[in-house]
């Protein structure tokens, strides 16, 4: 039996969508990007969708576009709460802007923020909360937005594993003010590389097209919320810089293999959740082997297993035994990232302890999901767990 963390999703489709490009001759970001844009924004209930190169790149836009609003920015020392699980390009853009990050610990059971944790951490110095929906599960977002109240506080949401999850019938990544996506290949859908940031805030909108692109005036309207207006001289405009910007542009390729993922999505979900089903009448009752509690609507990323202090054998025993049955395995995201050597280069505090975040940084892991049926893979998985 081979289970694997992730597999391709591509058909004929994605094919053709790759020789149009090459066909057409031109292959940096264009009009097959834009369609895509256009379409995702329309999937996700949003007003408006930037493309970048990677999930990575669209948690940088989003948080640098923060910093440049007219309406009270974001500044350095500002203050930003992340949970303590979570994958490294969550927080190295809050470093990168010079913000101080306060880690917050998990639920155990959700694996997203503890909500009680999260409310005694608000505090007066905080401006920002950046919210991250792991493995496939949206947060519950009715009670951080209580938490917030009439609070100057921006809610982010880091939804690169999370694509099609649903909380209160609204699309995780569209709840705060922006939401990140990833187009990975392990993830919901595959444009090679690729990433987009979602929102209804037209200036915050022009701001990550301005920012996207090395900080020029090309890709914005002639009359905008960056620079006022633009002069009619495509000269004048050429090389015209007002941000400072990056080169975080997708290829036309991933644009347009992006609009194909994009008529697969639901089915794709449909399958994923369909093995959560089983993966839940498996693993739900399993002794000594507990599973992510579902908030909402998951899309089910992956399924994470976290074994408990009694369990007969350890981790490493089990992750022995899984291989050598030929199940991928990995650790759930980068644990708890506060003990990483990388924070040596950070501004931070922690808020509390961190105890349910060190649970799953030492006894938790998680196998794949897909978009096919894995009925037998999970049953195969659960007579190696025995």
């Amino acid at each position: 039996m081979n289970y694997p963390l992730a597999s391709s999703t591509w058909d004929e489709a994605e094919y053709a969508a790759i020789q149009r490009v090459i066909q057409s001759g031109m292959f940096s970001m264009g009009q097959e990007v834009a369609a895509f844009e256009r379409q995702f924004a329309e999937w996700a209930g949003s007003r408006h969708a930037v493309m970048v190169n990677s999930g990575s790149s669209a948690n940088l836009l989003m948080v640098a576009a923060l910093f440049f609003r007219k309406d009270k920015p974001l500044q350095r020392g500002d203050e930003v709460i992340v949970p303590a699980v979570s994958w490294s390009t969550t927080y190295f853009p809050l470093q990168q802007y010079g913000l101080k990050l306060k880690f917050v610990d998990i639920d155990r059971d959700t694996l997203n923020f503890d909500l009680a944790q999260l409310r005694e951490a608000v505090g007066t110095r905080t401006r920002a909360i950046l919210a991250v929906n792991l493995l496939g599960n949206p947060n519950d977002f009715a009670e951080i937005g209580r938490i917030i109240g009439g609070r100057d506080i921006v809610l982010l949401e880091d939804n690169c594993e999370s694509m099609g999850a649903v909380f209160a019938g609204r699309q995780a990544g569209t709840h705060g003010v922006m939401g990140s996506f990833s187009s990975f290949f392990s993830h919901h859908i595959s444009t090679m590389e690729g990433g987009l940031v979602v929102t209804d805030d037209e200036e915050l909108h022009q701001i990550m097209l301005c920012l996207r692109a090395h900080g020029w005036t090309r890709n914005l309207p002639r009359h905008n919320l960056v620079c006022g207006e633009k002069s009619d001289d495509p000269f004048e405009e050429a090389f015209r810089f007002v941000l400072p910007g990056y080169n975080l542009r997708p290829l036309e390729m991933s644009g347009a293999i992006g609009q194909e993922q994009l008529k697969k999505l639901p089915g794709m979900i449909a399958a994923r959740r369909d093995n959560a089903r089983v993966f839940v009448e498996l693993f739900g009752a399993h002794p000594w082997l507990r599973i992510q509690k579902e908030t909402g609507q998951s899309s089910w990323f992956g399924f994470a297993l976290v074994l408990t202090e009694d369990a007969p054998l350890s981790r490493a025993e089990l992750m022995g035994r899984l291989a050598a049955g030929g199940v991928d395995v990995r650790p759930v995201v980068a644990g708890n990232f506060a003990k990483n050597e990388a924070l040596k280069w950070f501004d931070y505090s922690v808020h509390g302890h961190l105890a349910n975040a060190e649970c799953i940084d030492g006894r938790g892991f998680f196998v794949g999901n897909h978009h096919y049926p894995l009925h037998d893979q999970l049953r195969h998985l659960r007579a190696l767990a025995g």
